[in-house]
């Protein structure tokens, strides 16, 4: 177990000493500090390494040289389980109340257009650690303590039998990378870990928008919250000492969210009252819209003018549709219609379907089931302008 839950459970004493510390003036050339919970600004405060020692007093040093390449310069550490000694890490955006200048950082998970980051590491050969991002999603967009949201952690790699929090749930294909899926909760946020299979020594250009969307199409990460941050650092259990980052660059850009969020919504029919058609647009993957158990169920969101239509994703509940229909109308009775997608070979999952159109009204018409139950959605986003 990674022991990245308690670490944050120290975070009252962490929180009090980051305070202190931030904001630091800019860094220069080679500025190094052994403070536990020391501070160094980088490229001109576009982020800032922080030392992040909590569960250990044994000396940690870490050494900034310049740009964002820095390294653990002094380490030993010798826990054989448990959490982890320390977690030294740069980050960009709003760690616990301390934000970096020009992050474009608390940004709504909706809103999110796209989101890549690049890193390079140095990885020892001996000691227990893992090399990981780490990213807190918040309800609000400020918060000076524990977020309440999610946590996605994304290991890059990892040496001496560490492993994430929680259970692994699934293995999957994300932006073109294969990871293994870890879930778990803690006592007051949700805690998803995505695990590179085969591990790497660097990554480039790293689709983390899609980790994001996955982490809200499983539920642990709800699309209202507000990404307040992205660390990448080092969880160091054993040695540490030379772990580095040569080069890191993370960023986050913003867009219009769906525009079938929050809009009315009709549906030919519900299981029961827990599963409403507003479910499927509220932005958040853990409610739901359920169907009666029949062929020819749909749910329809009226966008309010009309607009045109480029994207839509469908993420599905275990009871999906073998053979469905993506409609647009100006009509509400849908007595005239025109497909923006069709198919008889459903799959289920989430399904991210480019489409072309315009219309006011989008439908979903689920024309044969792929189980005895009805059709059920997490979410339906309608996505253009």
């Amino acid at each position: 177990m990674s022991g990245a839950q308690l670490r944050r459970l120290a975070v009252a004493a962490l929180v009090g000493a980051t305070a202190m510390l931030l904001p630091m003036p800019a860094a220069h050339a080679a500025t190094t500090t052994c403070d536990p919970q020391g501070s160094i600004s980088a490229a001109g405060g576009e982020y800032t390494i922080q030392a992040n020692e909590w569960n250990s007093s044994d000396q940690q040093c870490i050494t900034y040289s310049s740009g964002t390449a820095w390294s653990v310069s002094t380490a030993n550490f010798t826990l054989s389980g448990g959490a982890p000694a320390t977690y030294p890490s740069i980050y960009k955006g709003c760690h616990w109340g301390a934000c970096t200048s020009g992050s474009g950082l608390p940004l709504q998970v909706s809103k999110i257009a796209s989101s890549t980051s690049s890193w390079s590491t140095t990885q020892p050969a001996s000691g227990a650690y893992d090399v990981a991002y780490d990213l807190w999603t918040n309800s609000t967009p400020t918060t000076g303590g524990q977020p309440d949201g999610s946590e996605i952690m994304i290991w890059m790699n990892s040496r001496g039998g560490v492993g994430p929090f929680g259970q692994k749930v699934a293995t999957a294909s994300i932006g073109g990378l294969n990871w293994d899926v870890w879930t778990g909760r803690q006592t007051s946020w949700n805690i998803v870990s995505y695990v590179l299979q085969g591990g790497a020594t660097s990554l480039s250009n790293l689709d983390v928008k899609a980790l994001i969307d996955d982490s809200v199409a499983r539920g642990v990460t709800n699309a209202n919250h507000y990404l307040l941050d992205a660390e990448a650092g080092f969880e160091i259990w054993k040695g540490g000492q030379g772990l580095a980052t040569t080069s890191f660059s993370f960023n986050a850009t913003a867009g219009a969210g769906p525009l079938s969020q929050g809009r009315p919504v009709t549906a030919s029919s519900v299981e029961n009252a827990s599963y409403q058609p507003a479910n499927a647009v509220d932005g958040n993957g853990s409610t739901r819209w359920s169907s009666s158990f029949a062929d020819g169920q749909w749910i329809q969101v009226d966008l309010g003018a009309v607009k045109q239509i480029n994207r839509v994703v469908l993420n599905w509940e275990a009871a999906y549709a073998r053979q469905f229909r993506v409609q647009v109308s100006n009509d509400p009775s849908f007595a005239t219609s025109t497909d923006l997608y069709a198919t008889g070979a459903g799959t289920g999952g989430v399904n991210t379907l480019a489409v072309s159109g315009s219309g006011r009204y989008v439908r979903l018409l689920g024309q044969t089931r792929a189980t005895p139950y009805g059709v059920s959605l997490w979410e339906f986003q309608v996505f253009g302008s």
